[in-house]
């Protein structure tokens, strides 16, 4: 049976200048992203630091990865998500296995990237590269199992000649569209859009390595999809240190914020809507 998923993306890329998918690290973030915005990024990094409390270095396990988008995919039945499934977790056959499963459960999406083990998040230095024809071989199989599903083949290399390299061989194995990562000013997409036709992705991370950006600077720049990798793994962490450190200084005493039992079961009870309308 043919997903949909992968065709109404499509579709909005058509439709859209472009398209922004905020990274969530549970499906609780995932509940309140998907108020703000229809597109939904599951990020390595955010599921690692939460499911695991540990690095993204190469943790993940893809049967973890996949309860989880399916959990997310239950609350938000009618969002695009996409899903960063790192090196296709090492084998090729595993990130075919892989892909179609996502497929299967509704996902829209995923991020298939060309480091080599042990990974890093691609805005840390020490990225090691599989050589091109080992990750194009990779990304064909991918792209010969999926039906539906849009495929990003992301690029760590910083070289900007390695890049364009990389990405017209992407593009010519039939990649829905490319992602340089951690690239550290806007010029470089400017200029690999000037060498490939495929819709450019672009990273947005607190602290990373590239410019923060608007969309419309993004969209001046030529890229159609935004993956902001970390917001709400970010903003939990600044709001869990907050509240810890004056509940300390309260002794104790919780006081009335703007969220308490009340709004945050509302929140619980729009799943279970939406869970009824899928």
């Amino acid at each position: 049976m043919v997903n949909p998923c992968g065709i109404r993306l499509r579709q909005d890329l058509n439709s859209r200048d472009i398209i922004p998918f905020i990274g969530v690290y549970d499906v609780f973030s995932a509940s309140v992203a998907g108020k703000y915005y229809d597109g939904i990024f599951i990020s390595g990094f955010g599921f690692a630091a939460s499911y695991y409390g540990l690095p993204d270095i190469g943790f993940i396990a893809w049967s973890d990865i996949l309860a989880f988008v399916q959990r997310v995919k239950t609350v938000l039945p009618h969002h695009h998500i996409l899903v960063d499934i790192d090196d296709g977790y090492v084998d090729t056959e595993v990130a075919c296995h892989v892909v179609s499963l996502l497929e299967s459960i509704g996902a829209s999406g995923v991020i298939i990237e060309d480091q080599k083990r042990p990974r890093r998040c691609g805005h840390l230095d020490g990225k090691l590269l599989m050589e091109l024809d080992e990750f194009l071989e990779k990304l064909k199989k991918v792209l010969a199992t999926r039906k539906d599903l849009f495929v990003v083949a992301r690029t760590d290399a910083t070289d900007i000649d390695e890049i364009i390299r990389r990405a017209k061989a992407f593009e010519e194995a039939g990649a829905d569209a490319i992602l340089a990562d951690g690239i550290k000013d806007l010029e470089i997409i400017e200029k690999l859009k000037s060498k490939v036709g495929k819709p450019l992705v672009f990273n947005q991370i607190a602290g990373g390595k590239s410019p923060p950006c608007n969309l419309t600077q993004l969209k001046d720049a030529g890229v159609s999809l935004v993956n902001y990798s970390t917001p709400c793994l970010f903003a939990a962490q600044t709001a869990l240190e907050d509240e810890m450190q004056l509940l300390r200084e309260r002794d104790g005493y919780i006081q009335k914020d703007r969220v308490g039992v009340k709004e945050c079961t509302a929140l619980l009870h729009e799943n279970l809507v939406n869970r009824s309308k899928e």
